[in-house]
Parts: structure tokens; C-alpha cells; sequence
């Protein structure tokens, strides 16, 4: 039995009335694969207002957009969500009878705006979904979720969005996915969805992240779809078009499933929540292994270079007590540490032997 993931869809922006009714013409029909549950998108998302980085782009229709929403939402009978950054888009979504609101990353990240959003929100019955900060700060994130649950909002859910660095690579935002995974350890019982359209920045990624947050027990996704992604205002490389959408949606594998009967829910949410957090650990240590051994080797070209011996017994006896101290500090075995140690630097010595005979 598996648990019908949560799947938002819909255009970054609300451009015109006529690209908001084209888009959820073509997601209204759609149904997802009978592994996922078989049912229709959860939400349709769209922004009216866009908080652009930098002044005089497209930044959104405002409240104009509000009655094209409302459109959607009574004509496909599908939940709608935009975004809010301010107390008065709060009041002016409600008058306009939508059903769910996002809270942007940098709104996320300002407290006093977060709770003035969240008193706007007291006494209504909307969902709620709360992206993550820009920079990887776990506690303002849980609390910004605290301060919309703590009004009575009874649907909240986290969304991860990925966070803005100076890292250099493909994808826009580093997914640091342990950050996420460390806010389903802490709050459990609060629903956690990716966006890779966010994290990507581009199309070609959307698949291997929607398909790694799956892995991960994410509970659903959200995911940018404008029905002629070549002419959006903005962010158009990193929309789906409806095509796209269907088909990334049938082969992403779907391996929810149901709590088991001798395990309480919540018991078994946390289980998987510390399981995705082991899984991201131990994918950080191969990938420091690795920078390791890349620098391992490094040293190894400068020995070949200098004439220097492989090994360096004062230098290993510093490292292994080292290690020993720094384990023994964090509560760790002393004996378990140094073997693993001795595998690490047996494993550089034949490295670096590599090198020498090249």
C-alpha cells in the first residue's frame, strides 16, 4: 500500500490570464501512475508576486492575477497556492478564496515578516507550505514552521528549495541534504516536499533530484510547469513543459509505503527520517574519502617530484594520535577509529605507489 505523495505543479508566475488557464487545462487531467496512488496533482501553484533579486524584471502581476487563480481553483476543482511575502498578500489571497499559500526563502528567513504572515493567517483553514531559508540555517526554518503552526494553521509543510552559496556547480542551489533531513528528525509530523526546479535551475537535473528526495522518503514535490516554457518571463529554464511533467512523473519510482501494523506512525516517520539522515551521512564520508584520496594523490606527485619517501612514520605517528584524541573526544571507540585509519593510510600508500610508477 503506498501513500499518494503530495504533487504540486504549475507555472513559476502568473503572466496572463490565458497562460494560467493554458497551464492548468493541461495539468487538470492529469493522473499520476497507480504506484504513486493514481490521483491527480495535489495543488496548482503560481506566483503573483515575484521578489526578483535585482530591480526592473518581470516581477509579477500582483493582485491582478488573484480572480485568474480563483479561476482555476473553482473550474478544476483543484487546490490553488501562490506565494506570500507580506501580511497584506495574506489578506488579499483570503478575500480571494485560495486555498494555500508558500512562504518564499527569503521571506523564511525574516522572523518579524514570518509572524506577521502567520497573524494574517489566524482562524483560517489554508495550507501552508514553508520553503527553507536562503542560507542552511535549520533552526530559523523550524521556526518559522513553529511561528504558522502556533496560530492553529492545522496543514503545514516544509518545502526544501535547496540554499544560495558561492558553490560552484550544474545546479543552482546546493541541495545539502542533510539539512532537510536533519528538520524530518527534529519535526516528523510535519510533511517535507523538494522542489528540484529550484535546486536544478535547469531542466536536465529535475529528474536525478525528484528522484533522490523520493529515495530520501520525501513526502511530494513541487515542480515549476508553464505550458510554452520558451516564453515565460521568467525562469524558463528551469520549467517543465506538460509533456515533460507526465513523463518525468511516470518514470520516477515511487517507493513509499504504509506504515506497518506493529509500528506506530509516528515511530515509523522518525525511523525513516534517522535512516535518510544515516544515508546522506554516509554518502558525505565517500565523498570526503574521495577529496582525500585526491589529495593523496596530490602529495604523491609532489613526493615523485622531491625524491621523498612514501612513507613518513613521524607523520603517520602525529595522524593516528590525532585521530585517537578526536575520537576518544567525541565518545567514539579509540581502537575502532585507529583500524579505520590504518585501512585509509594503506590505501594512500598504494596510491601514491601508483604515482610513483607513472
Amino acid at each position: 500500500m503506498m501513500h499518494s505523495p503530495i504533487i504540486i505543479a504549475g507555472p513559476c508566475s502568473a503572466e496572463t490570464e490565458q497562460q494560467v488557464k493554458a497551464a492548468a487545462q493541461q495539468l487538470a487531467p492529469f493522473r499520476m501512475p497507480a504506484s504513486a496512488g493514481g490521483e491527480g496533482i495535489s495543488f496548482f501553484r503560481s506566483g503573483i508576486w515575484k521578489p526578483r533579486t535585482m530591480p526592473g524584471g518581470f516581477e509579477g502581476v500582483g493582485q491582478d492575477g488573484l480572480p485568474w487563480l480563483r479561476a482555476v481553483q473553482d473550474d478544476y476543482n483543484i487546490p490553488v497556492c501562490t506565494e506570500v511575502a507580506s501580511a497584506r498578500h495574506v489578506e488579499l489571497v483570503r478575500e480571494a478564496g485560495l486555498q494555500a499559500v508558500w512562504i518564499g526563502t527569503r521571506t523564511t528567513a525574516n522572523p518579524f515578516l514570518v509572524e506577521e504572515i502567520a497573524r494574517a493567517l489566524d482562524g483560517s483553514d489554508m495550507h501552508v507550505f514553508v520553503k527553507n531559508p536562503i542560507n542552511p540555517d535549520l533552526g530559523l526554518w523550524i521556526g518559522a514552521v513553529e511561528r504558522v503552526r502556533r496560530v492553529g494553521i492545522k496543514h503545514v509543510y516544509a518545502i526544501h528549495r535547496g540554499f544560495s552559496d558561492y558553490h560552484v556547480g550544474q545546479l543552482r542551489n546546493a541541495p545539502l541534504w542533510r539539512v532537510p533531513i536533519e528538520f524530518k528528525v527534529n519535526m516528523p509530523e510535519v510533511p517535507l516536499l523538494c522542489d528540484p526546479s529550484h535546486l536544478s535551475g535547469d531542466t536536465a537535473y529535475i529528474p536525478d533530484l525528484a528522484q533522490r528526495a523520493l529515495d530520501l522518503n520525501f513526502d511530494g514535490l513541487m515542480l515549476e510547469v508553464h505550458h510554452m516554457p520558451c516564453e515565460a518571463l521568467c525562469d524558463a529554464r528551469q520549467q517543465l513543459d506538460p509533456n515533460a511533467f507526465a513523463g518525468l512523473m511516470h518514470r520516477l519510482q515511487w517507493r513509499r509505503s504504509a506504515p506497518s501494523e506493529d509500528i506506530r506512525s509516528e515511530e515509523k516517520i522518525l525511523l525513516d527520517a534517522l535512516r535518510a539522515r544515516i544515508d546522506v551521512l554516509d554518502e558525505d564520508l565517500v565523498d570526503i574519502l574521495a577529496q582525500r584520496m585526491c589529495l593523496v594523490d596530490q602529495i604523491g606527485e609532489v613526493k615523485k617530484k622531491g625524491g621523498i619517501g612514501i612513507v613518513q612514520i613521524e607523520r603517520w605517528n602525529t595522524v593516528s594520535q590525532h585521530t585517537r584524541d578526536l575520537a576518544a573526544s567525541k565518545g567514539l571507540d579509540t581502537a575502532f577509529i585507529e583500524e579505520i585509519y590504518k585501512a585509509i593510510h594503506q590505501l594512500s600508500i598504494k596510491r601514491q605507489e601508483e604515482v610513483m610508477r607513472r
